[in-house]
């Protein structure tokens, strides 16, 4: 009693969901484990074309810093040119250079060629990487996706598919990033620092060097202290943003049912909650945001205002000229621009780092379900199934299959019944090795199926589920899913069989009409038929049938019944019923009750015994003569 008052107050009051790791889940990974995970995508070692591309890439980074280290050093020149003293470092080249304004000109020339090939080589960088990018993005994501196909069914019904997808979107951009940034800004930025700083000692003496070091480690050290404090808002921000995206997507997909229950203020009360909780976090860190910025700032402007006094000293001394003073500004400007730009650069780092921990995170995931190693493809020579003392249970403190042992001889048909919930569908579950049995075993012509591919497996077997999703893409689409590499007419001839090619024609838009969201533009006979019509297109040597014909009206029923019949002929049937008339053609016929097989015969076998199958079956024929 107490466990329904709470659930009745959680369910009046909602509050924000708390991030608990669901089943199956793994701890994200340490920082440098995502960035070790990620350094193999980059240089592929079967790859000889993507890695010349890294190698060109780093190349044209360091001619490009090169370049544009030297572009103050030829204003200085040109500066200094101007004021007579061209030039004061490098005596010789007087000899090469006409004097004053003529010589001047030709160093403001070869400033600006020195700058155009700066950026030349930066941008040439950015293109020939784009690839090494792109490619690594894609091939991630894939492997991603990949493996979150084979992880098991529980993993899927224990995560929400919202805050599933933001996290494969939002890892897929922060690994873009991450690759962007760290070889167009934090690499060049450092290399920029190393070649100033050694240029300032060389040119101008310790002392500016010195201060230009003691700034550059006061910001990089004042930066990544506030911005890892700032971290846990960005974190929450995530994590309340994946709840909104959830909440949103779980909503919109029971659109209907939201309808039906006039709960459009429940709703949007949950959806407020939630971005409520976003707003508060975002006002936190776009607040620490501001201090990080304005301390930043206040230390470059310290470093700068120093360095320049120092310059303006020598100079007013006689042993600097207005080129170097003017050389040590640009220098610095030069410097602190980017360093400026690396704050930003390095918070988003941080957080496409945490993004893609999340998103390495599910490929640690125990896939729970896995071939053994080796695993040899499952043949179906004639299509026996037999289930040895079969035991599951979803939690262990509640077992839903226990000692179930029966078989399905090649060719035959074999009917399961029982009330809801008594393990009907479950059968079919452990079937398709969605889950393991914890105990006994399954075979397949003697071949224990936990022993083969699931690829093969699941190749050789077609089901027609109780509750039919379609993709949201055209009818068309849909039927050829059982099949991709099936012909028009292949398909056509599936629909036929499944009785809705007419149907179909009657559309404006006929195969490709497109069904919406989970087929939801289709009725839920319609639907049932198109899948119907699609595991007929598989052509599969055994099927299952899990209340294939329960969303359908009796006269449908029963033409769909004959084209079932006709594909079942001479193929290995297990038939999961909730309308018993339908199953009375089964060869033997299993009355399944909490987790036990309690009866089991053919129809009239079981009708004579006057057991629970007989009791079925009369309250359907009252429920049929009630209805008529």
């Amino acid at each position: 009693m107490d466990s329904i008052n709470q659930a009745k107050n959680n369910a009046k009051s909602p509050q924000p969901e708390k991030t608990s790791p669901p089943a199956g889940s793994a701890a994200p990974p340490a920082l440098w484990q995502t960035v070790a995970s990620l350094l193999p995508y980059l240089w592929q070692k079967q790859n000889r074309g993507l890695r010349s591309r890294v190698v060109l890439s780093l190349s044209c980074l360091i001619l490009s810093k090169i370049c544009i280290v030297m572009v103050p050093l030829f204003f200085k020149f040109a500066v200094d040119g101007l004021t007579g003293k061209m030039p004061s470092f490098y005596p010789e080249l007087a000899a090469y250079l006409p004097p004053s304004l003529v010589g001047a000109v030709a160093l403001i020339l070869a400033y600006g060629i020195i700058r155009v090939m700066g950026q030349g080589f930066g941008e040439l960088r950015d293109v020939i990487f784009a690839h090494v990018t792109q490619r690594a993005v894609r091939q991630v994501a894939l492997d991603t996706f990949r493996h979150v196909h084979a992880l098991s069914l529980r993993f899927h019904l224990d995560r929400q598919t919202g805050g599933l997808s933001r996290t494969l979107e939002r890892g897929a951009k922060g690994i873009e990033f991450v690759l962007q940034f760290s070889l167009l800004n934090i690499l060049p930025t450092t290399l920029e620092i190393i070649f100033v700083s050694l240029l300032l000692w060389s040119l101008f003496g310790l002392s500016v060097a010195a201060i230009t070091a003691a700034t550059l480690l006061c910001y990089i050290v004042f930066t990544i202290t506030i911005t890892e404090w700032r971290t846990q808002f960005r974190s929450e921000m995530n994590n309340r943003d994946t709840e909104a995206s959830s909440k949103t997507v779980d909503s919109l997909l029971n659109y209907e049912t939201v309808k039906y229950f006039n709960n459009e203020s429940h709703e949007l009360k949950r959806f407020d909650l939630a971005m409520q909780a976003y707003e508060n976090a975002a006002v936190k860190s776009l607040s620490s945001l501001g201090m990080l910025n304005i301390g930043q700032g206040l230390i470059i402007a310290v470093g700068l205002v120093a360095v320049m006094g120092l310059a303006a000293h020598d100079v007013a001394q006689g042993t600097m000229t207005v080129g170097d003073f003017v050389a040590v500004n640009t220098f610095l400007i030069q410097l602190y621009l980017p360093l400026n730009f690396l704050g930003f650069v390095y918070r988003q780092m941080r957080q496409s780092l945490s993004d893609m921990q999340a998103m390495f995170a599910l490929l640690q995931v125990d896939r729970e379900v896995a071939d053994i190693a080796n695993a040899p493809d499952l043949h179906v020579s004639h299509g026996e199934i037999r289930f040895e003392s079969v035991g599951f249970a979803y939690d262990a403190r509640r077992p839903v299959l226990e000692n179930i042992s029966f078989s399905v001889p090649p060719g035959k048909v074999v009917a399961v019944v029982g009330s809801s919930g008594a393990g009907k569908s479950t059968l079919s579950r452990l079937m398709f090795r969605f889950y393991e049995p914890q105990a006994g075993r399954i075979t397949i012509d003697g071949q224990d199926i936990q022993q083969v591919t699931q690829n093969s497996l699941r190749r050789s077997i077609g089901i027609v589920p109780q509750d039919t999703v379609l993709f949201n893409d055209t009818i068309y689409y849909n039927i050829l899913y059982g099949r991709p590499d099936a012909s028009p007419s292949e398909v056509e001839e599936a629909a036929k069989l499944a009785r809705i090619h007419d149907f179909i024609l009657g559309l404006p838009d006929q195969y490709d009409t497109r069904v919406g969201e989970r087929g939801l533009k289709l009725s839920g006979g319609e639907k049932q038929r198109v899948a119907i019509a699609r595991v007929i297109l598989k052509r599969p040597q055994i099927l299952i049938f899990d209340e294939a014909t329960s969303a359908l009206d009796t006269k449908t029923e029963r033409a769909i019944q004959q084209s079932l019949n006709q594909v079942a002929e001479n193929r290995t049937s297990l038939i999961i019923a909730h309308r018993l008339s339908t199953i009375v053609h089964a060869d033997e016929i299993l009355v399944l009750d909490g987790g036990h097989i309690v009866e089991r015969g053919r129809h009239s076998a079981l009708l004579a015994q006057n057991g629970r199958y007989a009791t079925m079956w009369q309250r359907q024929l009252e429920t049929v003569e009630m209805a008529s």
